[in-house]
């Protein structure tokens, strides 16, 4: 029914046909003629007081959308509301949020989802309390369905209780929301969201329509619930686009991070053709603080046009602005904030790859040098219509932008430390085996599927190829099963480096966790042993105190696990610091004499440990009942006192333990990997 729907969606939204009687050319009579001048009037529509337009086209008074089908650089909103004491109005105008005039009406069909910033917002208003001027920033919330109060943390000061300029859509149900909102350019911010103009409840059946401007007086800000139509003898909403003196092939995504080539930096293309006359020229002007680099292509007979500026990687913001020159002063038709250049990483997995806010705020971690593309909802109609560059939020799962807590800690880490801006994309899902990340090999961009899902954002994002590394945390929804979850890794592993070329591998070793899986260490070796025979980067657990049995808190947990991917990042792609890295890892395990009372445990590196009291408890010697009594760090080696000789001994297990206490670690806090019947040599 999904893929129906994924399928039907885009046929609905361009042939919700208006009857051809109404698509008379209407001059602009509204109250916003005056700030809509050089705009076409492209759909008017007369607000009944209930209306259930779901699926089906409203009944706009006209149709002029082909007039602006070559193309539009701005798009405005007229809403007039008539009431006892005369027609209150606003108009809005900004940058375009889609190609389709078709789009430019109601949201009523599957699919219409609108929830984005755009730039070069103007209000202005006649209603006292709305909040006007030109060069603002906007937030748009448009769709069909419901929605709820839950926020995306992308707008600063949104409610997370009210309805305001910051809801979840949902992608079923009946509602609708038409809502633009002034917010912050900056986040965080001070600076209040404000709603601008509101029409609601328009694919509820027996409801009133809520509609205003401004934000409303009392209850919810954006008007939801209002349910006042009928306090109005007329309403009136218009959309406008201005046709565009050119199209555009290629162009940038406000916010978008390019990933840095081997020049520490990238090449931006933004090339089209001119479709306007009286164009001599287009021309591009790049500003990033202090700096501004201009460049100008004439028209020739071909009328296109193309330029590829570079930007250097760094903690450095640039916008561009794409103008055209003519007779007169330079008009803008497009223009991107927020570009950054930096590098890719991507985080899969169950619940602890989600790593939502178990206990503890990683709010602190936020920062506008960390971005992510697209949203990892579930849900193939939310997750194939967020196709946006979003700010890395933590502390919201499900939701465009959201990367977790380890993945905020970490990316902050790799900003503050290496100068970098980092672009995270997590496609986690809780609670779910091996075989639930698995692609389709019929259809590997299939919405229905979680392999789909990431990677329709990783290629609409452009940077499938440059993905630096993938940082894998499952296993505890496979039951201890180690044949099904190695091999369900491994298939999903060769698919991932055949996708995902450049990336490097780097998988979590979980956790004893009886909330999924037994306390059995046979998952955890071939967790271990999977950097030797598939040649991934194995991180560990063990070392994290703030561990509830399942998941982590914050402090002691989801931080220190952040820090831990830090280090090894910094290690693998930024040459940083080697020792006290790598988690400890038994090389072979040998009795220390012929008394057979001490066992060696040689490890990999040599790089020094600190051994908690206690900790000898979480080792076990199979085939001799024999109890380890102590442990001590010499020389890169574990050396474990036995309780007596253990004659027929054949194995070591470090098995680790849940919750806090005694831990083994090396510098950086990571604890020594679990392992399971590591031979035991004469």
């Amino acid at each position: 029914m999904l893929r129906a729907l994924l399928l039907v969606a885009p046929v609905l939204a361009l042939n919700l046909a208006v009857p051809q009687a109404a698509r008379a050319e209407e001059p602009d009579g509204t109250a916003c003629a005056a700030s809509a001048a050089g705009y076409v009037p492209v759909y008017a529509l007369d607000l009944p007081e209930r209306a259930n337009w779901r699926n089906q086209a409203p009944p706009y008074s006209f149709d002029r959308t082909a007039e602006v089908a070559a193309g539009f650089d701005r798009v405005g909103y007229c809403l007039e509301l008539t009431g006892p004491t005369g027609t209150q109005w606003v108009w809005t105008s900004m940058l375009p949020f889609t190609t389709d005039a078709k789009r430019l009406g109601l949201p009523t069909s599957d699919g219409q989802i609108v929830r984005q910033r755009v730039g070069g917002l103007e209000v202005a208003s006649n209603v006292e309390g709305v909040s006007t001027g030109e060069g603002l920033t906007g937030y748009l919330e448009m769709w069909p369905g419901s929605y709820t109060a839950a926020v995306s943390a992308q707008v600063p000061g949104a409610s997370p209780t009210l309805y305001d300029s910051d809801d979840t859509p949902s992608s079923a149900g009946g509602y609708g929301s038409f809502q633009v909102h002034r917010v912050s350019a900056t986040r965080p911010s001070a600076e209040p969201p404000r709603t601008v103009l509101a029409v609601n409840t328009f694919t509820r059946p027996n409801e009133p329509l809520a509609v205003g401007i401004g934000p409303a007086p009392s209850g919810h800000p954006d008007w939801t619930f209002a349910a006042n139509a009928a306090a109005y003898t007329q309403r009136r909403l218009t959309a406008y686009a201005r046709p565009s003196l050119l199209t555009l092939a290629e162009q940038p995504q406000d916010r978008r991070l390019y990933p840095r080539d081997a020049s520490n930096g990238a090449n931006v293309p933004v090339s089209g053709e001119v479709t306007g006359s009286g164009v001599r020229a287009v021309q591009l002007r790049v500003t990033s603080g202090d700096h501004e680099r201009v460049y100008t292509a004439p028209v020739t007979r071909r009328r296109t046009f193309a330029f590829a500026p570079r930007i250097e990687a760094g903690l450095r913001e640039y916008r561009f602005e794409l103008s055209t020159l003519g007779a007169g002063p330079p008009r803008l038709a497009a223009a991107w904030d927020g570009l950054v250049s930096g590098d890719v990483y991507v985080i899969q997995g169950q619940s602890n790859a989600v790593s939502g806010n178990f206990s503890g705020s990683a709010a602190g971690e936020a920062s506008p040098w960390v971005r992510s593309y697209g949203s990892p909802n579930a849900d193939p109609v939310l997750s194939g219509t967020a196709r946006g560059w979003n700010y890395g939020i933590s502390e919201a799962t499900g939701q465009p932008g959201s990367i977790g807590q380890w993945g905020a800690r970490m990316a902050r880490r790799i900003v503050d430390t290496h100068g970098v801006p980092v672009a995270i994309l997590n496609g986690a899902h809780s609670g779910r085996p091996i075989d639930f990340f698995q692609r389709d090999e019929a259809d590997p961009g299939n919405l229905l599927t979680n392999y789909g899902r990431l990677r329709q954002r990783l290629e609409a994002a452009g940077v499938a190829a440059a993905v630096r590394g993938v940082f894998w945390y499952q296993g505890e929804s496979d039951f201890d099963n180690v044949p099904v979850h190695v091999g369900g890794f491994t298939a999903l592993l060769e698919d991932w480096r055949a996708d995902l070329p450049g990336a490097e591998y780097l998988v979590f070793q979980v956790r004893t966790s009886p909330c999924a899986i037994t306390t059995n260490t046979a998952l955890r070796d071939a967790q271990r042993l999977m950097g030797d025979t598939l040649g991934v980067t194995v991180l560990s657990t063990t070392g994290l105190n703030g561990h509830d049995g399942c998941h982590y808190a914050w402090e002691q947990g989801y931080r220190e696990m952040g820090d831990h991917a830090f280090a090894v990042a910094s290690r693998d792609f930024y040459d940083g610091p080697a020792e006290g890295v790598a988690p400890p890892n038994p090389d072979s395990a040998a009795f220390s004499g012929p008394e057979r009372t001490e066992l060696t445990v040689r490890l990999r590196t040599g790089d020094p440990l600190t051994v908690e009291p206690g900790a000898h408890a979480d080792f076990l010697v199979t085939g001799a009942a024999v109890t380890v009594t102590g442990v001590e760090y010499r020389d890169g080696s574990l050396v474990l006192t036995l309780s007596g000789p253990a004659e027929g001994a054949t194995g070591l297990s470090y098995l680790s333990h849940l919750g806090a206490g005694p831990r083994i670690l090396n510098a950086t806090g990571a604890g020594l990997l679990a392992f399971h019947q590591v031979p035991i040599a004469p």
